[in-house]
């Protein structure tokens, strides 16, 4: 990320951005493009399907659960410390500055009051990149929310049934690590947990093979658009939601009419296969809570010399 040099007798707001880099219309529109082609290649049918009303039992989590809207996703950003030329289109836009000529750039300003978020954000990515990953927990999670209830969470149908799917939570140790799916446990699986966590203690817990761990990192990348650049951001929501069809896969619902199979977490192969592409996620995960740790350092460095 480019650190710009202060103009000399130019006003605090506008120093940061003074010798920032332009990038020419035709150079941000192909960029903005091949964005917006990537996040279509990955899940185009759905979003046609979405724009028509229709659920999907395992993206819409991505939006709903995030309360983020799909124009966040597709629409491209180049960060902090970057202008367009001839950009008139992001006139209005939260946290940019559009001058007379239409050169857009992210403004002094919004960095300044994203600092706590930026902060936050980092001494999270920090504290769970700081921990040794774990992989014993085979995506009980979902199945510790339906736990002797007689209501799921989905309107789908469990592969074992009620009982079956009872047994198995009540065959293997609860380990999760992170509050946010914790939370949504039932009652009575809330105290087979290995840890009775809190939001307090959250950030005491996470680590870096939880595959919401890694997910977070997308709505990490979400609160701090515009300020990084929006190939992290399709870097995180592509893990996301490859973390996300693994939770789901290995969830005991049954998304055959969704065309994803199970991992048969009940059985010692499915565990395998789980621990298998829970790992392969959390290495992807490790570079990319490398390089947004990186970004919000830049970010703070760059919030301080303002």
């Amino acid at each position: 990320m480019p650190t710009p040099e202060p103009a000399t007798g130019s006003p605090a707001t506008d120093s940061p951005a003074a010798g920032a880099p332009t990038l020419a219309r035709e150079e941000w529109q192909t960029r903005a493009q091949a964005h917006r082609e990537r996040i279509e290649a990955l899940i185009g049918p759905y979003l046609q399907a979405r724009s028509q009303g229709r659920k999907h039992p395992v993206i819409d989590f991505l939006f709903t659960y995030y309360s983020a809207r799909p124009k966040q996703v597709t629409r491209w950003h180049p960060g902090y410390g970057v202008a367009l030329a001839q950009a008139h289109r992001y006139g209005g836009l939260r946290g940019y500055r559009v001058d007379a000529d239409g050169t857009a750039r992210v403004s002094i300003e919004h960095l300044r009051d994203r600092r706590p978020l930026l902060t936050a954000t980092l001494r999270l990515a920090r504290a769970t990149a700081g921990r040794p990953a774990r992989f014993g927990c085979f995506g009980l999670h979902e199945w510790a929310m339906v736990y002797r209830v007689e209501e799921t969470r989905h309107e789908l149908p469990l592969r074992l049934g009620a009982a079956g799917t009872d047994a198995v939570v009540e065959r293997q140790p609860l380990r999760c690590t992170h509050f946010d799916a914790f939370r949504f446990f039932t009652e009575p699986a809330a105290g087979l947990n290995a840890t009775a966590l809190t939001r307090a203690t959250a950030i005491d817990n996470e680590q870096p093979g939880c595959l919401h761990a890694t997910m977070d990192l997308y709505r990490f990348c979400l609160k701090l658009t515009p300020l990084i650049p929006s190939e992290l951001l399709a870097d995180c929501f592509e893990l996301a939601l490859c973390a996300r069809e693994l939770d789901m896969r290995a969830s005991p619902y049954d998304l055959s009419q969704y065309g994803y199979w199970p991992v048969t977490i009940e059985t010692a192969d499915g565990r395998a296969q789980y621990v298998r592409e829970q790992s392969a996620i959390a290495d992807r995960g490790e570079r990319a809570r490398a390089a947004l740790i990186t970004a919000c350092e830049d970010l703070l460095r760059l919030s301080d010399l303002a």
